[in-house]
């Protein structure tokens, strides 16, 4: 037996810790020893049975992107793998379709989610299929778990949207994990960075800030203090309003790509500004496997730093998700072992 994380019903206190069955590792997955584990928006949602967690078949064992060590692993895959220290990428690709054979998993249609289609990682053994479990170099598993989703995800958003030195890049939702994520590659990409958040920012000189607290707010600080506009908006925040003044900043040939559609998602556009000035949206949801590998690489490599703002053990995961609302300035993070 083991302890797990079990959501039984859609709601809080339809979770609770309880004692499971060992799972066995089948044919092309790895059995994994949690050490941490990542509180989620998708986790919410799965919670509260919304959006895609409406289609949860329940109970399930939460749990997007565990980080532990490998210590079984089932037919067909490499023995040498135990022992292995890795972390999960949540989001597993059919492998089949003509997304997956271009190297482009993050856009495959029939990706499932860990701790969503299948029992997650807030548990202290999970079964992952093989190329999921990324070795996570001498990252601590915090860190790593940290790290394996939001670290991937916006090196897509940014290499997807061609961001090149030399441009300016505006992010909104930059006080947020994924935010502080973004303002630290686009730095890394030679960008020039505008950051702008409803909260206090704490980032480097060389990052213009701007406080908004709605779309109006964004709007009219973009115009006063940028009236020539950026190139990129990328935006984590969630907000669709403000993304939408973000698309409102660009100037000719501008792209604007955003990460989350969890809190606002009625977006309203001038299709004329699209047309006459040449500009791009894209969605991104999750990342290739090259872009976990290369993300994890720049993490170890000190490149980017994933914020963890604080940590709950197993027992307590009932109030990380509680209070998660709490914490928008870093990573919530779950120890299970």
């Amino acid at each position: 037996m083991v302890r797990a994380a079990r959501l039984t019903a859609h709601r809080l206190d339809g979770l609770r810790v309880d004692d499971v069955a060992a799972p066995e590792p089948a044919a092309g997955d790895v059995l994994v020893a949690v050490e941490t584990v990542g509180v989620n928006q998708l986790d919410l949602n799965l919670i509260a049975g919304v959006g895609p967690g409406a289609a949860v078949r329940l109970p399930r064992t939460l749990g997007l992107d565990p980080a532990g060590t490998i210590v079984a692993v089932g037919a067909g895959v490499d023995p040498a793998r135990v022992g292995e220290r890795v972390v999960v990428k949540p989001n597993v690709p059919c492998g089949a379709c003509a997304w997956c054979a271009r190297g482009r998993e993050a856009d495959c249609p029939a990706q499932t989610v860990i701790g969503g289609h299948r029992d997650g990682g807030a548990a202290e053994l999970v079964t992952v299929p093989e190329r999921n479990a990324a070795d996570r170099r001498d990252l601590d598993a915090a860190t790593a778990s940290a790290a394996v989703h939001s670290v991937p995800i916006v090196l897509n958003a940014l290499e997807t949207a061609g961001v090149a030195a030399g441009e300016r890049v505006l992010v909104t939702g930059a006080s947020g994990t994924l935010g502080q994520v973004a303002v630290q590659l686009a730095r890394h990409l030679g960008a020039e960075v505008v950051a702008a958040s409803r909260q206090p920012l704490e980032v480097g000189p060389d990052v213009t800030t701007l406080r908004a607290s709605s779309p109006d707010d964004l709007a009219a600080e973009l115009a006063r203090a940028l009236p020539e506009g950026v190139d990129v908006a990328l935006d984590v925040s969630g907000h669709a309003g403000m993304l939408a003044a973000g698309v409102g900043a660009l100037r000719w040939g501008g792209r604007a790509v955003f990460c989350s559609a969890s809190v606002e998602t009625s977006l309203e556009l001038d299709a004329r500004a699209f047309y006459l000035r040449r500009l791009r949206l894209i969605g991104v949801a999750s990342a290739d496997h090259a872009q976990v590998r290369r993300g994890i690489d720049l993490v170890a490599d000190g490149v980017v730093r994933p914020p963890i703002a604080r940590r709950y053990p197993l027992d307590r995961i009932a109030d990380a998700y509680r209070e998660f609302g709490e914490h928008r300035t870093g990573k919530v993070i779950v120890d299970v072992a």
